[in-house]
């Protein structure tokens, strides 16, 4: 699993910052969450490619959206035919349709666009789940955690071996958890073989907000928490009045979760030519894995387990 920052900026883009914008990809699937205006052409340039299995949008503020219609329409002329799946707080769904029909978007594949309430898993799969939770800005507004399931213990090939278990299927049966009988009627048990479970990996994106319990819950033992940081705290009461934080209150949420690396995002214009006090705060309240967020920045997300 790995997460691409195409997006980095605040409202206003610098020249080096796009309105916001993440990718996220776990095996074959392939997440957007937000698409600020350029999304597709930092698509292009950080080499994501545009095979993507959903989108979903924090909130329907400009920086956050403005790009949807063009990705939308590159789509199509790359020939996409498969489905589109697009996530949208509670409520806002009628204005995505808008957002679309007001610049003619109209691709020739299906685009579904569904409300995402808040405390809900919007996607189930096999593997993991997509869920949202409660932010806190000026309008109606969602954070997403990407949460992996448990996965089976660590099977002992050596133990099993022991125990008198052939090679082949019945190796796979203990290590889905089911018992297997051997030709002498002795009857295997999975714990006899096969280690706890493992914890799978959690991704949380809050899009804008200001700091809050939920997200606090929502990343709770996060791999990666991607947490808006627009300012420093000397402006905490202009983070206050838009619904946003600062890079202390940001890693000040991130320690409480105990997540394990934070990645600081939205940064304000205001820090074009130097970032460094939003990083420093950061790291002087979260520790050395807390990082301001560069576009283009690709990070690998291990398994906590290093397997």
């Amino acid at each position: 699993m790995d997460v691409t920052f195409l997006g980095t900026s605040g409202a206003v883009p610098t020249t080096q910052r796009n309105p916001s914008s993440i990718f996220l990809r776990r095996e074959g699937d392939r997440f957007l969450f937000d698409v600020g205006e350029g999304t597709q052409r930092q698509m292009m340039h950080f080499s994501t490619g545009f095979d993507l299995s959903a989108i979903f949008l924090t909130h329907l503020h400009g920086d956050h959206v403005l790009g949807l219609p063009g990705l939308l329409q590159t789509l199509e002329f790359n020939d996409r035919t498969a489905p589109l799946d697009i996530y949208t707080p509670a409520g806002t769904t009628a204005d995505v349709d808008n957002l679309l029909d007001a610049t003619g978007t109209t691709p020739n594949f299906r685009v579904a666009i569904h409300d995402a309430p808040s405390g809900e898993s919007i996607i189930e799969h096999d593997e993991y789940a997509i869920r949202t939770f409660e932010t806190d800005h000026r309008t109606r507004s969602v954070g997403y955690a990407l949460v992996e399931d448990e996965r089976n213990g660590r099977f002992d090939r050596e133990r099993a071996e022991e125990l008198g278990v052939p090679v082949g299927p019945k190796f796979q049966q203990l290590h889905e958890g089911s018992p297997v009988e051997l030709d002498d009627g002795t009857v295997v048990q999975p714990e006899a073989v096969v280690g706890d479970p493992r914890p799978g990996r959690r991704v949380v994106y809050t899009g804008d907000t200001r700091p809050t319990d939920t997200v606090v819950a929502a990343a709770s033992d996060a791999d990666l928490l991607i947490h808006d940081a627009m300012f420093a705290d000397d402006r905490r009461d202009r983070a206050e009045q838009t619904g946003h934080s600062t890079a202390r209150q940001a890693a000040t949420v991130a320690a409480r979760a105990d997540a394990k690396r934070l990645a600081l995002t939205h940064v304000s214009s205001r820090y074009a030519t130097d970032a460094t006090p939003l990083e420093s705060e950061a790291v002087e309240t979260f520790g050395d894995d807390a990082f301001l967020a560069e576009d283009g920045d690709s990070i690998e997300i291990p398994y906590p387990d290093g397997e």
